[in-house]
């Protein structure tokens, strides 16, 4: 599915951050009831007494497994907000993503009035072979209509195991029939670097979505293609990354830091305490490095953004971070679903815990990101109140604070300027996203004729005001509704964000970051800091 970044409206709408756990290790724990106090087994002949009323009297027929999973959920979450329960199901989705690759056909999509439409097809996989192409409206599947499906509903009919067949409906703009192709799944490679390019003729950056099963290979990759290019300094996007394992933020962290500087050390009551230290020579240990992170930056970006910080390694410049400093350790179950527990707390090398407080439940605990920007906070560096008790010092003696978060070296806020009503209301919609495919798909043999790579692309393509002016009329016809008075700042940032989805379109995020990040404030900061 194709996803949008924007920046934030002076309305946030609110997500639930689901930030992913810490730790590969996951072992089989076979529970033993009769190792439970009395009290114990009361409180479980208590749970069964109940599940059986409510399968022998309750007025509609219940799916006792998921009544059961609500509970051990529910259990779980009384403990803190992060330990959890995952179905088989939900379990084999997220080590998909996580471990670097999943069954499927192999497309980008998003859903477009009521229709599945392929934003790209993805090189050398099933779908690009069995003749799909970007812009194609998938109808069927399988014979039955899937007009009217919903994310979720199409994931499930579009992924599969490997070798499995799948017969896909697909009306081709341009053409009035509709052709049925059939398709064998196969093993679709994800990746945890989004991209990797120079920005400047010193500064190399890198944006990671995730810390995942083949991060340390893709980062490292990365960093070397960047030096052969002449990378001196070098800029991490952790923005948005929620985390993943623990193995792969360390990876991150020994590519800085010198050979046995600390990294990161782990603690709890009833496991043995460990402390990870930088155990090689990394690839970029001498040129300067900056971390940007924001609000939705957790776990184990937080575990390199403070090993950096505290160890004096370069600038931290956006927004406070989450503030997840638990450790979560799977336990799988015997029938495929497992739970994942809260064993320990992580520090950073100067001995901050980072975990946001979190005793007034797991609701309010995620609502606090909102009420961060209610409170000012992301426009403001002095509505941002730490606890002053908690005071650490880095490795060159700088003060930082320990609990709430990661707070940058330099804060950059939000951008909520009044001149920027236009851009929100057409941004905040679908129309951007949705013009900006159909257009690329009208004019596509023209654009790559006339930009036949992703370097003449970014430097070349001018998005002109009578492709604005149609933006705003398709924004108008579709929401029925005018829009706000265009201002120039406006005006700029709808055609920045104009060219970097038709940029994407044509040419995936290579043609996207180094687009919008032309203008993105966080990115101008982290340069001036290099300066």
């Amino acid at each position: 599915m194709s996803e949008n970044r924007s920046k934030y409206n002076g309305c946030l709408v609110f997500l639930w951050l689901l930030v992913a756990f810490l730790g590969g290790v996951s072992v089989a724990l076979h529970w033993n009831p009769h190792r439970l106090s009395k009290t114990g087994n009361a409180e479980l002949q208590k749970m069964n007494e109940v599940m059986s009323y409510i399968e022998r009297y309750y007025v509609d027929d219940v799916n006792t497994d998921s009544i059961y999973g609500l509970a051990i959920n529910a259990m779980l979450q009384g403990l803190d907000p992060h330990s959890n329960y995952s179905t088989a199901e939900e379990n084999k989705t997220m080590m998909e993503t996580l471990e670097g690759s999943f069954e499927g056909i192999g497309i980008q999509f998003n859903i477009m009035n009521d229709t599945l439409m392929v934003v790209s097809v993805i090189s050398g996989g099933p779908s690009e072979k069995a003749g799909l192409m970007a812009g194609d409206r998938m109808i069927e599947v399988d014979g039955k209509s899937i007009i009217g499906i919903k994310n979720d509903q199409a994931f499930k009919k579009l992924r599969g195991k490997k070798g499995s067949k799948v017969k896909v409906g697909i009306l081709r703009p341009g053409f009035k029939e509709k052709y049925t192709y059939e398709i064998t799944r196969g093993v679709i490679p994800t990746y945890t670097v989004d991209v990797s390019y120079m920005i400047d003729a010193q500064t190399g950056y890198i944006k990671l979505n995730e810390f995942g099963s083949t991060t340390a290979k893709e980062f490292n990759d990365a960093i070397l293609k960047l030096k052969r290019q002449g990378m001196g300094n070098l800029i991490v996007d952790l923005r948005g990354n929620g985390g993943g394992f623990l193995d792969a933020a360390v990876s991150v962290c020994d590519e800085f830091l010198s050979n046995k500087q600390k990294i990161v050390s782990i603690e709890g009551s009833k496991v043995r305490p460990e402390i990870i230290y930088a155990s090689r020579k990394g690839d970029f240990e001498q040129g300067k490095v900056v971390i940007l992170i924001d609000d939705f930056s957790a776990s184990a970006s937080e575990i390199v953004a403070g090993a950096v910080q505290d160890n004096d390694r370069g600038t931290v410049v956006g927004r406070r971070s989450f503030g997840k400093g638990l450790v979560q350790r799977q336990f799988d179950l015997e029938d495929n679903s497992s739970i994942r527990l809260t064993t320990s707390r992580y520090h950073t090398p100067s001995g901050r815990c980072i975990q946001r407080e979190y005793e007034n439940g797991t609701e309010a605990y995620y609502e606090d990101i909102y009420k961060r920007l209610v409170n000012g906070e992301m426009e403001s560096l002095d509505s941002i109140h730490l606890d002053s008790s908690k005071v650490y010092h880095t490795l060159k003696g700088r003060t930082v604070y320990g609990g709430g978060g990661i707070m940058p070296d330099i804060f950059v806020p939000i951008d909520r300027g009044d001149d920027l009503n236009a851009y929100y209301d057409i941004a905040n919609s679908s129309a951007l996203i949705q013009f900006a495919f159909h257009y690329t798909n009208e004019h596509k043999s023209t654009l790559k004729k006339q930009f036949p790579d992703t370097k003449s692309y970014v430097t070349g393509m001018q998005v002109t005001d009578q492709m604005l002016n149609q933006l705003i009329q398709y924004y108008e016809k579709n929401n029925k509704k005018k829009v706000s008075k265009m201002s120039a700042n406006s005006s700029k940032e709808l055609k920045t964000w104009l060219k970097a989805l038709i940029g994407r379109n044509l040419y995936g995020d290579e043609a996207f970051y180094p687009v919008v990040n032309k203008t993105d404030n966080v990115i101008i900061k982290a340069l001036e800091s290099l300066k």
